[in-house]
């Protein structure tokens, strides 16, 4: 997500006033209650518009779909005001004979994310984009937003300044989108790191060791401070919502939002993917915050900002968070090597890797990667992922080239005192640019190959230079056949060159029988396993409620997995290699 000028530019209007104020009344009605008060307003009408998306998370979410009861009114007259709904999230109001203009409306919020609003008896959580309207021409005006809780036991807890009670200063519309808020009886903790103040807001009950979770968070914020030679703020804001399942980040100049399972900390794994989570976040406020692609540098809120560099921008995120956790001494390099065999085995099962490109990945973030269906993994890759794992490749070859002396690291520094600290766009060809310099090589066929192709990615040449390999993994050792099933029997992936899809198999059939025997989803791998390559079987489905038989001839297992291993004599180098990039002996 970025912060910066935008793309409507006038100078601040001295005598403006832009005030919001949030009201709670009723928490059970998940309704937001706002008030927009436009003070010394001197033209004959008032454009409104609500943004459709939130930076840092590329979908179109319609945030108007959720307003209600639009109205305007003369403040000092108290006369109503004609309105005119004329697009998706484009208000008109006539306000011809009117300078003082409050405008009412509420807002829907019974969606837990970190991208949208939710609103019940035990907390107020809203994101900027999802709630306020900005006026086009006028973005850079300061906005004061004034909360009023429901009761007296309420906090409010945001990343902006507080001016008066409860009453908080954006200094422009994009610094109020990217500045969400907490209201309730949630818990606060500050703590300090590197002489900055830094504070976790807790929603919601779970299991987590409140003094482990901070002193680990100290530990990724000094690690990612020393990557990037500072902290480029005064004060830092964690929110953390507790629920049942949730998964998710999104990141801010100056704060995240982070949802979690309740559950989730107690087991190892999963309070290592938390932290991973934590460190993520917080490596966004550099890259993309401040190191941010060209097509972000201005944000348009009313449609699709389009850029072919997502592939880095969160490609080289989750490429560090994992890294970050064992230079961090959270976990060693064993453990980082298993969450990246797990990375490596989901893009290898990915057939869609082999069709859509790193950068055209980056491009549809718009319409494919929060827009899934049957045919995804057929269809596309990851960013997020492919992203990672290209820029892996490139921290090993830097690295390799220089005996551990360069690395990726010297790419995020110099694109942060290049594009980061004074704050302008890159494109493109100049992140090509300044990766080849460090790496001192041309690194053209590279970038045709991975990023604008869909060649095989060499991820075992390049582990290979730091001692490992990668071997296959198949557990379950079940012939193939190219299908997924839910936990009720029905398809819900079919593999585009398999044998199901070649006889017809579709997401959506119901297997019902092998062999005219009834066949329970919990046993289908098993009863597979009483076959072997070449063998033909009977398939008995539901297609669309017609029963249908089909033979289908099955075809070798698919590895289950891939798993990096170190080589059984690794030479010196390669050993030396392997110690400079995670601390440790292979």
């Amino acid at each position: 997500m970025t912060q910066t000028k935008t793309i409507l530019k006038t100078d601040k209007v001295k005598n403006l006033a832009i005030n919001y104020q949030v009201s709670l009344s009723q928490p059970g009605s998940h309704l937001f209650e706002v008030e927009l008060n436009v003070n010394n307003w001197d033209k004959p009408t008032l454009d409104l518009k609500m943004p459709v998306w939130s930076p840092g998370s590329y979908l179109i979410r319609e945030y108007a779909k959720n307003v209600q009861d639009f109205k305007a009114k003369d403040t000092q007259s108290n006369q109503v005001l004609n309105t005119e709904k004329i697009s998706k999230n484009h208000w008109l109001i006539d306000t011809s004979n009117s300078v003082d203009i409050t405008i009412s409306y509420q807002v829907y919020a019974h969606e837990l994310s970190v991208r949208t609003n939710h609103l019940n008896y035990s907390h107020g959580y809203f994101n900027g984009a999802a709630l306020f309207y900005y006026i086009p021409g006028y973005e850079q005006q300061a906005i004061r937003v004034k909360v009023i809780p429901p009761q007296a036991d309420w906090q409010v807890t945001t990343a902006l300044p507080e001016v008066e009670n409860n009453v908080y200063l954006a200094k422009d519309f994009d610094t109020l989108v990217d500045s969400p808020f907490e209201i309730g009886t949630h818990s606060l903790t500050e703590f300090e790191v590197l002489g900055k103040k830094h504070r976790l807001a807790i929603w919601g009950e779970g299991n987590l060791s409140l003094e482990q979770v901070i002193a680990d968070i100290q530990k990724i914020i000094k690690v990612e401070a020393d990557l990037y030679e500072g902290l480029p703020y005064e004060d830092y804001l964690f929110l953390l919502h507790l629920s049942s399942n949730g998964f998710g980040g999104l990141e801010h100049k100056n704060c995240c939002s982070l949802i979690y399972s309740r559950f989730g900390f107690r087991v190892t794994e999963k309070y290592q993917r938390f932290l991973q989570l934590v460190a993520h976040e917080f490596f966004h406020l550099w890259n993309v915050k401040r190191i941010r692609p060209q097509a972000l540098e201005t944000f348009d809120y009313d449609q699709e900002n389009y850029t072919t560099s997502l592939w880095f921008a969160e490609g080289a995120t989750s490429y560090y968070d994992l890294l970050i956790p064992v230079r961090s001494g959270i976990y060693d390099g064993k453990t980082f090597l298993g969450f990246l065999s797990k990375e490596i085995s989901k893009y290898l099962n990915t057939p869609g890797r082999q069709v859509q490109s790193l950068s055209e990945s980056s491009f549809d973030a718009w319409i494919k990667l929060y827009r899934r269906d049957a045919n995804s993994d057929n269809s596309q890759i990851s960013y997020y992922l492919k992203g990672s794992l290209v820029c892996l490749m490139l921290d090993l070859l830097i690295r390799s080239r220089h005996q551990n002396k360069r690395s990726l690291d010297d790419v995020m520094r110099l694109m942060w005192r290049r594009f980061g600290q004074p704050e302008i766009g890159y494109s493109p060809e100049e992140l090509e640019e300044v990766i080849s310099t460090v790496a001192e090589t041309d690194l053209t066929e590279f970038f045709q190959l991975y990023l604008q192709g869909t060649t095989e990615l060499p991820l075992a040449e390049y582990l290979a230079l730091f001692g490992l390999q990668l071997q296959v993994i198949n557990k379950d050792n079940v012939p193939d056949l190219g299908i997924q099933l839910t936990d009720k029997g029905v398809v819900k992936f079919v593999r585009q060159d398999s044998v199901a899809a070649k006889v017809g198999i579709s997401p959506g059939d119901e297997i019902l029988a092998i062999n005219q025997i009834r066949v329970q989803t919990e046993e289908f791998n098993e009863r597979l396993k009483d076959y072997q390559e070449g063998d033909k079987i009977d398939l008995t489905l539901f297609h669309q409620d017609q029963l249908r038989t089909v033979s289908v001839e099955l075809a070798f297992p698919q590895p289950s997995g891939y798993e990096i291993v170190p080589l059984k004599e690794p030479s010196q180098q390669q050993r030396e290699n392997y110690q400079g990039w995670l601390q440790s002996e292979l």
